[in-house]
C-alpha cells in the first residue's frame, strides 16, 4: 500500500513525486520508461516569456525544475531586459541529455519514493474514491492517492502526411488503455493536438548565412537560493534564420498532402505555437517568419528548428528545409510529425487539482491541457503538495492570481477551460507587476516553508535576503547627498538635472534617468546585488504598485465571499441559462472564482449575490 502513485514520469509526475515524497508520503513512481523520465520531446528549453517566471516559483516553493536547469543550460539568457521588470523572464537552452539524467537521480536519491517501470490500463475506484490502479502487467497496486501524469501519451497517435499510427513522441508504446477507465469512471475527455519539428545535423548547416544568437554575458539563474558558477564564454550559440517565398509557395502548393489540412487531424492544436502550415495560411501578410536552430545537446550533432513544427510528408519537409538560408545542404535526422492525444476536461477539476467526481484522484500537466514543460511542472508540484496535504488533513495550498503565474495557470484552466492546448502568457496575469521574475521568493518562500519543501539552508538564504532589502532600504532612507562639483558633473553626464542642495539618496534614485548603480557611483559605495533589484524597483515602480495591490485587494474581497457548497443554482433567480450551467459544471468555492468563469456575466453575479444574502444571511 503507498501513499500516493504517480502515473507518468514527465515534467509533472518528477515533480509530483519528490513534493509529495520529501513531505513524508510514502510515494511510487510507474513510468512506462526510466528513458523518458522529465524528457523534452519537443523543444530543448526550459523558461521562456511567463515560463521562467513559473520556473522561479516553483524554484521557491521548493521544486526541482529551475535546480536542475541551472546545473543543464548551455545556454541562458533574461528576455525582455529592457523592458519593465513585470515582463522579464529567463529562458535557457537545456540539455536533453543531461537534464533528464540529473532528474532521473534526484528520483532515485530520494529515500520515501520507489520507481516502477510498467503502464497503467485500470483504476481502482470504489464509491467514487480512489483505491489504486491495475498495470498493463496486471499487477494490482492499492493506494490512497493518485496523481496522473501522463502527458501526450494518453491514446496517442503519432500524424505526418497522411499516415497515422499509434505511438509516444519517439515513437514509443503509448498508454493504451488507462483513458477508458477514466472514461468508464466518468470524466470528461477531450482530444487535443502538438507538434514538434525536424532536427538537423549541425555540420551540414552553414552558419554564415544566419544571424547569431548568444547568451547573457552576466550570470543568471533560475534558482533563488544559489549563485550560478557556469562559465558564460563556453555558452553554445543559437542561430536565426528565415521562411521566405519559396517555402511558403511549397507549403501552400502542398497543402492537401499534410496531416492538420487533410482532415486526419481532429484533436485541437496550440494557438500561441502553431504549425509552420498553420502560420504560412493564417499570415498570409507575412513575407517571411522567424526560425531559430538551437542546440539539443552539448555533446551531440542534432538542431532543433524552432518555429518550424510541420506535419508534412517526408519529401516536402526536406524541400521546405532546403529552401531556407543557412540549410540548404541541412540533413534531417529527424522528421516533424503531430501528435494527438487524449485530456482531461479542465472543468472537471478542483482548485487543488484533485477531481470532482473521483476522490484522491488527480491530474497534473498537459493531460489538463497546457502546452509547456514549465506548466507541467508546476501542476505536478501542485497536485503534489495537495495530495500529500489531504492526508495529513490539512489544508490545501491554492495560489491566489495576485500571489503567482501558477495561481493564474490553475485559476484559468478550472474557470475557464480550455479549447485549446492551453500556454501561460504575461497578459494573462493582470497583476503581472506583482508577479515578477525577481520576487517569487519573497512571494512564495514562505508558503513552501510552511508545507516543508524548504530547508533550514534556502530558509536562511531567504532570510538573509530580507535582512539586505531592508538594511539597503534603511541606508538610502537615511543617507543624505551633499552636491559636489564631481557630483554635478556625473549627473550632467547621464542627462540628470544637478543638485542644488542636499537630498536623500531614495530621492535621488525616483528620477527617472537615475539607476542604483548611479547611486552606488555617487556614494562610492557597493550593494548586494539581489537587494539593489528589490530595492530599485520598489522605489521605481511605486506608484504602479500601490495601485496593482489595490486592484488585488478588490478581487481578495470577492474571494473571501464563500459559496456554500450545497447550493442548488437552478434556485437562483434571473441569472442567464449559460452562467446557471457553467456554475453548476464548475461549482465554485468564491465570489471571486464564480466571477472568471466564462459565459458568467457581472449581472449574474449580482443576482447571485442577492441570492445568498436572503438564503445564506450568517455566511
Amino acid at each position: 500500500m503507498y501513499d500516493i502513485i504517480v502515473i507518468g514520469g514527465g515534467h509533472a509526475g518528477c515533480e509530483a513525486s519528490l513534493s509529495s515524497a520529501r513531505m513524508g508520503a510514502k510515494v511510487l513512481l510507474i513510468t512506462g520508461s526510466f528513458d523518458n523520465v522529465a524528457d523534452m520531446p519537443c523543444n530543448p528549453s526550459i523558461g521562456g516569456s511567463a515560463k521562467g517566471i513559473v520556473v522561479r516559483e516553483i524554484d521557491a516553493l521548493g521544486g526541482e525544475m529551475g535546480i536542475n536547469a541551472d546545473i543543464s543550460h548551455l545556454q541562458i539568457k533574461m528576455l525582455n531586459s529592457k523592458k519593465g521588470p513585470g515582463v522579464r523572464s529567463l529562458r535557457c537552452q537545456a540539455d536533453k541529455t543531461i537534464y533528464p539524467q540529473n532528474m532521473l537521480k534526484s528520483l532515485r536519491n530520494e529515500p520515501n519514493l520507489t520507481l516502477k517501470e510498467d503502464m497503467v490500463k485500470e483504476l481502482i475506484v470504489e464509491n467514487n474514491e480512489i483505491k489504486g490502479i491495475i498495470t498493463e502487467s496486471n499487477e494490482k497496486i492499492e493506494s490512497k492517492k493518485v496523481i496522473i501524469t501522463t502527458g501526450t501519451y494518453l491514446n496517442a497517435d503519432i500524424l505526418r502526411g497522411h499516415n497515422k499510427h499509434k505511438g509516444g513522441p519517439h515513437g514509443e508504446k503509448p498508454s493504451l488503455y488507462l483513458s477508458e477507465s477514466m472514461k468508464k469512471n466518468g470524466l470528461n475527455m477531450i482530444r487535443l493536438k502538438t507538434g514538434t519539428p525536424p532536427r538537423v545535423l549541425k555540420s551540414t548547416i552553414d552558419y554564415d548565412e544566419c544571424s547569431i544568437e548568444t547568451g547573457d554575458n552576466t550570470r543568471l539563474s533560475f534558482s533563488n537560493f544559489y549563485e550560478p558558477t557556469y562559465d558564460i564564454d563556453k555558452q553554445l550559440p543559437c542561430y536565426l534564420t528565415y521562411t521566405n517565398k519559396t517555402t511558403h509557395k511549397i507549403i501552400l502548393d502542398n497543402l492537401n498532402e499534410c496531416a492538420l489540412y487533410s482532415g486526419l487531424i481532429v484533436g485541437i492544436g496550440p494557438r500561441y505555437c502553431p504549425s509552420v502550415e498553420d502560420k504560412i495560411v493564417k499570415f498570409k501578410d507575412k513575407d517571411r517568419h522567424q526560425i531559430f536552430l538551437e542546440p539539443e545537446r552539448l555533446n551531440g550533432d542534432e538542431i532543433y528548428v524552432g518555429g518550424f513544427s510541420t506535419t508534412m510528408p517526408e519529401h516536402i519537409q526536406e524541400d521546405l528545409i532546403h529552401s531556407m538560408a543557412g540549410l540548404h545542404h541541412a540533413k534531417i535526422v529527424k522528421y516533424g510529425y503531430a501528435i494527438e492525444y487524449d485530456a482531461i476536461n479542465s472543468k472537471e477539476l478542483k482548485m487543488t487539482l484533485e477531481t470532482k467526481k473521483i476522490k484522491g484522484l488527480y491530474t497534473a500537466g498537459q493531460i489538463n491541457g497546457t502546452s509547456g514543460y514549465e506548466e507541467a511542472a508546476a501542476q505536478g508540484l501542485i497536485a503534489g503538495i495537495n495530495a500529500t496535504l489531504s492526508l495529513k488533513g490539512k489544508e490545501p495550498l491554492i495560489l491566489k492570481r495576485n500571489e503567482a503565474y501558477i495561481g493564474v495557470l490553475i485559476d484559468d484552466l478550472i474557470n475557464k477551460g480550455i479549447t485549446e492546448p492551453y500556454r501561460l502568457l504575461t497578459s494573462r496575469a493582470e497583476f503581472r507587476l506583482l508577479l515578477r521574475h525577481d520576487n517569487a521568493d519573497i512571494r512564495l518562500t514562505e508558503k513552501g516553508r510552511q508545507i516543508g519543501l524548504i530547508n533550514d539552508e534556502k530558509y536562511q538564504i531567504f532570510k538573509n535576503k530580507l535582512k539586505e532589502i531592508d538594511k539597503l532600504k534603511d541606508y538610502l532612507s537615511n543617507t543624505k547627498i551633499t552636491p559636489t562639483k564631481e557630483i554635478n558633473d556625473y549627473l550632467l553626464s547621464i542627462n540628470s538635472t544637478p543638485l542644488e542642495g542636499k537630498i536623500i539618496a531614495i530621492d535621488l534614485l525616483k528620477r527617472p534617468e537615475i539607476k542604483i548603480k548611479d547611486i552606488e557611483t555617487i556614494l562610492n559605495e557597493k550593494f548586494n546585488e539581489k537587494a539593489s533589484e528589490q530595492v530599485e524597483i520598489s522605489i521605481k515602480y511605486a506608484g504602479y504598485i500601490d495601485k496593482t495591490e489595490k486592484e488585488a485587494e478588490k478581487m481578495l474581497s470577492l474571494e473571501k465571499k464563500q459559496i456554500p457548497e450545497d447550493i442548488d443554482y437552478n434556485k437562483v433567480r434571473n441569472i442567464a441559462t449559460e452562467a446557471r450551467q457553467k456554475l453548476e459544471l464548475v461549482r465554485p468555492l468564491t465570489i471571486g472564482q464564480a466571477s472568471r468563469i466564462s459565459g458568467v456575466n457581472p449581472s449574474d453575479i449580482t443576482m447571485l449575490l442577492v441570492y445568498l444574502k436572503k438564503e445564506y444571511p450568517y455566511e
